[in-house]
């Protein structure tokens, strides 16, 4: 399988092709079930593959981070803010419940997301291995409609990892392919 795009961050965003149709997939799901609801993808990878800095994965296409939705004070869904004075989203904390600057987690969205990638993901012969979402906020995901669905089907990180991902969610998917490093 080869290496795909799934956007343009500075040739950041590359991905295995089995994972560029699942995401595909998982976000047409949502455009129907979820209308009212955006949802942001960041970091991939390399085209070529290999180390990708400051990531410890990323490095065969196989890992994707996305930026956590968010709701105004209104209950509107807007992306997160991302450019380069804030490294495109990276350096936003949220703090209590996932509040950040008049923004909170859109947790309910965040779970539909989740679902919608694994349901993909299991349609295509494959499976999730992990997901990486801060284990401080990951009792709010799990209050939503879609927490029996994600404690059945889906591995969350159970300890903070070396950086916090509040404001964005890592996705490693179980697909076979041969290593690049």
């Amino acid at each position: 399988m080869g290496y795909s795009s799934i956007g343009r961050l500075i040739g950041r965003t590359y991905v295995h092709s089995e994972v560029k149709e699942i995401i595909e997939q998982a976000y047409a799901s949502l455009a129907l079930t979820h209308p009212d609801k955006v949802f942001k993808y960041a970091e991939t990878g390399f085209a070529q593959g290999g180390k990708f800095r400051p990531h410890k994965t990323h490095h065969n296409g196989l890992s994707v981070d996305f930026m956590v939705p968010a709701l105004t004070a209104s209950g509107e869904s807007v992306h997160l803010p991302t450019h380069p004075l804030n490294t495109f989203g990276y350096d936003i904390e949220f703090v209590d419940r996932g509040n950040h600057e008049g923004l909170v987690i859109d947790y309910k969205g965040l779970a539909a997301h989740i679902v919608a990638i694994h349901k993909a993901t299991k349609a295509h012969g494959h499976d999730l291995w992990r997901v990486i979402f801060d284990p401080k906020l990951q009792p709010y995901l799990m209050k939503t409609k879609y927490s029996e669905y994600l404690k059945d089907h889906v591995e969350f990180s159970k300890k903070r990892s070396w950086v916090r991902h509040d404001e964005h969610y890592h996705i490693d998917f179980a697909i076979p392919c041969e290593p690049i490093d």
